[in-house]
């Protein structure tokens, strides 16, 4: 048996547990329940218990209750959540990253911890972190505590996605027409666009690379951050490019002011009201007019457009409203009559945090291109890739990036094609100076024609595989009389051995994707009700570690999976396994000796049987699913109903189908008709 952590009293709450244990959330639960010896909580309350780390591990070697060996770091994350506020966890997640590399902390840039002095707990967590990393890796290492971090309090800070960091440089290396020797983020958060930006520029051949990489950010924990993450990608400044990564307001007080970029790339907040309107009516950088108190993103466009060299270009990603909110519509008109705005690109829903708006990027660009002297570009490009994705997309509706860059790029370079146009400036400039793409891009009448032709084939296959579904279900005939089956709850069939509970878990949200699934990606269900939207998936190595940790709820193929929300309560047989369920659903894996899934799916989704079994407390009851109940029949008559309910899931999913399709046709008839597209009776 292990000896007790040396550690000073770690809590930890019941989902640590569980991952610790390698075991589901409910698990935990149920030895609580049923062990007199299991530990006392240590605080939280009853809804969210926290308790000793050290106790824990005693009492799950004692038991038996590790069936895995638990990995050093997994081991060492609760002494990280035990530090308390979220920057002390950051500088330190930050320290290791830098100690590692042989990079030490600035005392310019926070707190003590944000230079390395750290007190007696933090350095003893701090030293057997970098001992363990001499195993692992430092990249690894890292990696693991700064998913960890992100995933603790990622409601606090918004990431910007790898793809949308390389679409940004993409852009940039096919706009920009020269060496790029200095790169700025004004706003860098953890680095993304720095670390892509690096590896965009950083291994030029010859003079002619990559100089200066440099960020800055209010937040002194996200600056540590990214110099760490910056150094163990091999960025330390001992070799070009040289890094310079401060802590500053950049609209207020910004460290980098004497800087002029070759590109800057920028994913700013957004929504600010308390950015220093009032203190900084008269700064320089307003050169297209003073932003207004709501329109925050358009300080951050001038302070792009003044910190790019000539020649510059900035990419920036803003929320689709600053293209066309009436207090902006002055400063873009300047944007426009100068030249910097480029291009407007708008990006599909689920490409960025926040994941239901479909965010927009702009380019600029700054003069001394060769253009004449007092003249600027007469035209500027609009590109919707998010009608293309609805029109192109999958199932699940995703992102399909590398489709967005191509498109993307081929305007950029001047080629047409359907989601992109070139208007002239003059016809922007009116009232409005409205820069939606979807309002200035015509539709074609060629594609509308073929989506047209797609969605009655569509249309078609539907009606058919309803009328076959329909067909056998109208033959049934219900039986009247006999004898009522008697019941079994699903609680009774576990104690039996039939089936096993597996309740979701809390997601790895800082690792969750949105888009286009690869092959080897594993769906991630959060309902079974949910309106459609970008599919949610995770990378196999993540579903395969959290699997064996126990961190993961992953169902196999033919589990049946329930929706324990009372509002939104359902049953499916999930064919499409693997499948990663979130904390509102669980699994059954029954025994197919002894139950039919398809039988059992289709007793449990009966609404009688999710009322008796509900609470009904409030619009958050749960229904409880041990309560639920089936007929005691053979395994023979279970499979003759349980083939029913297949073909009543396909009438029901037809049936959604063809009305969704429906509801298609319908607006393309209607805006052929409205364009007079319709030919004559």
């Amino acid at each position: 048996m292990p000896e007790p952590a040396e550690s000073p009293t770690v809590s930890v709450p019941l989902a640590e547990v569980a991952r610790i244990a390698g075991v589901g959330r409910a698990a935990v639960s149920n030895w609580r329940r049923r062990h007199e010896t299991f530990p006392a909580p240590i605080g939280g309350t009853d809804a969210s218990p926290l308790f000793s780390l050290a106790e824990i591990e005693v009492w799950l070697h004692r038991e038996g209750k590790i069936k895995t060996a638990v990995e050093p770091l997994e081991r060492l994350w609760p002494e990280y959540e035990a530090l308390g506020d979220r920057d002390a966890m950051g500088f330190l997640v930050a320290q290791v990253g830098l100690r590692l590399c042989g990079e030490p902390g600035r005392p310019a840039d926070g707190p003590p911890a944000a230079a390395g002095v750290l007190d007696e707990r933090q350095s003893g967590l701090l030293q057997r972190t970098l001992e363990l990393a001499g195993t692992k890796g430092p990249a690894e290492t890292f990696g693991f505590l700064l998913e960890r971090w992100l995933r603790t309090h990622v409601r606090q800070i918004a990431v910007t996605p790898g793809p949308l960091a390389e679409l940004m440089t993409d852009i940039a290396a096919v706009v920009h027409d020269g060496a790029v020797r200095t790169v700025l983020d004004p706003a860098c958060g953890t680095g993304a666009l720095l670390l892509s930006a690096g590896r965009q520029w950083g291994n030029s051949e010859g003079g002619s690379g990559l100089a200066e990489l440099r960020g800055q950010d209010r937040d002194p924990a996200l600056t540590s951050l990214t110099r760490a993450q910056l150094a163990v990608a091999g960025y330390t400044g001992a070799a070009p490019p040289e890094i310079t990564v401060l802590a500053a307001d950049t609209l207020r007080a910004d460290a980098h002011a004497d800087v002029r970029a070759d590109v800057v790339l920028c994913n700013p907040p957004a929504n600010e009201r308390d950015w220093g309107h009032a203190e900084l009516a008269t700064d320089a950088r307003w050169a297209f007019g003073q932003p207004p108190r709501t329109e925050s993103e358009l300080a951050w466009v001038q302070h792009i457009a003044a910190a790019l060299a000539p020649g510059g270009v900035g990419v920036m990603v803003l929320p689709p409203a600053v293209a066309a909110r009436r207090a902006g519509r002055r400063i873009r008109a300047g944007l426009l009559r100068a030249g910097v705005l480029r291009t407007v690109i708008a990006l599909p829903p689920g490409a960025a945090p926040p994941h239901g708006v479909g965010l927009h990027l702009w380019i600029l660009r700054a003069g001394g291109t060769g253009e004449e002297p007092g003249t600027s570009p007469a035209e500027i490009t609009l590109v919707d890739t998010a009608a293309r994705q609805s029109g192109a997309g999958g199932a699940g509706g995703g992102v399909d990036w590398a489709r967005i860059t191509e498109q993307v790029v081929k305007a950029l370079q001047g080629v047409s094609g359907p989601g992109n146009v070139t208007v002239p400036v003059i016809d922007l400039l009116d009232e409005e100076v409205d820069l939606t793409p979807a309002r200035h891009i015509p539709r074609g009448r060629g594609t509308d024609l073929i989506g047209l032709r797609r969605s009655w084939a569509r249309f078609d296959a539907h009606a058919g595989e309803l009328r076959d579904a329909a067909g056998v279900l109208s033959a049934l005939e219900p039986v009247e009389g006999g004898d009522v089956a008697p019941l079994i709850t699903v609680a009774d069939l576990e104690r039996a051995g039939a089936l096993e509970i597996r309740g979701g878990q809390a997601l790895p949200e800082a690792e969750v994707e949105r888009g286009a699934r690869p092959a080897d990606g594993a769906r991630v269900l959060t309902g079974l009700r949910l309106p459609g939207g970008s599919e949610l998936w995770l990378p196999a190595r993540a579903v395969t570690e959290g699997g064996k940790t126990g961190a993961l709820t992953v169902t196999a193929s033919q589990d049946v999976v329930v929706s324990m929300l009372a509002r939104d309560f359902d049953v499916h047989v999930d064919t499409a396994a693997p499948s990663v369920l979130g904390p509102q659903l669980c699994a059954l894996r029954v025994d197919p000796s002894v139950l039919d899934p398809w039988f059992l799916a289709g007793c449990l989704r009966a609404p009688d049987n999710a009322r008796r079994a509900g609470t009904h407390a409030s619009t958050t009851s749960r229904v409880d699913v041990r309560r639920l109940r089936v007929p005691r029949f053979s395994l023979e008559e279970q499979r003759r109903y349980g083939e029913i309910y297949r073909r009543i899931t396909t009438f029901e999913r037809e049936l959604q189908g063809l009305r969704r399709v429906g509801g298609e046709l319908v607006r393309s008839l209607g805006d052929l008709l409205s364009h007079g597209q319709l030919p004559r009776a």
